[in-house]
């Protein structure tokens, strides 16, 4: 597997992954975080309809925190959003259902809360043989702090973590691909 050996996110073994950006858990948030999160999801999100990219997006408990966020599920027409009580993806059966059908190897992970699902979903995939990015400007956590102990660990585990950018560019791979004039726009 060429991407965990590179640690770039290759285009063809990428499977996209939001996580819980959902409307009452973002009311929880540091002021300002609604904002920044909706961006970077938001690219991420429309980079992956562009290039065919896989994508799931989960909602935990939706009765109790509300549905993910409008303006990103108006970004993803292709999506599958998969309601979940467990923290860490991997025990969503149908993510993994979903995840598996994909042949993907390498799994982008964005959205809330990082110490909590964003952790133990990065933790549980690299554990089953997957290659884990975490898009540092693409989660969250209610206190920097928390999100601070969590990229550390997730780093001194081996999982990568990133940027919303670097994803971008890494997909590409070349400024001759044809989809470079596209979604260099959304980065401005």
């Amino acid at each position: 597997m060429t991407s965990a050996v590179s640690g770039i996110a290759n285009l063809q073994e990428c499977f996209l992954l939001v996580i819980d950006v959902q409307e009452r858990l973002m009311a929880a948030m540091p002021d300002g975080t609604r904002d920044v999160l909706i961006k970077q999801v938001g690219v991420l999100l429309q980079a992956a309809e562009v290039l065919n990219i896989p994508v799931a997006i989960t909602e935990q408990y939706p009765k109790g925190l509300g549905p993910t966020e409008a303006d990103l599920l108006s970004l993803s027409p292709t999506k599958t959003v998969i309601e979940k009580t467990c923290f860490a993806c991997t025990n969503a059966d149908s993510f993994m259902t979903r995840l598996r059908s994909s042949h993907r190897r390498s799994v982008i992970l964005t959205g809330m809360e990082t110490h909590i699902c964003i952790l133990q979903t990065a933790l549980a995939l690299q554990k089953q043989g997957y290659q884990v990015f975490v898009v540092e400007d693409g989660v969250s956590s209610r206190t920097a702090q928390n999100k601070h102990n969590a990229l550390q660990r997730l780093r001194q585990a081996g999982v990568i973590i990133t940027n919303t950018e670097s994803v971008l560019f890494e997909w590409l791979a070349d400024a001759k691909h044809t989809a470079f004039r596209t979604l260099s726009k959304l980065i401005v």
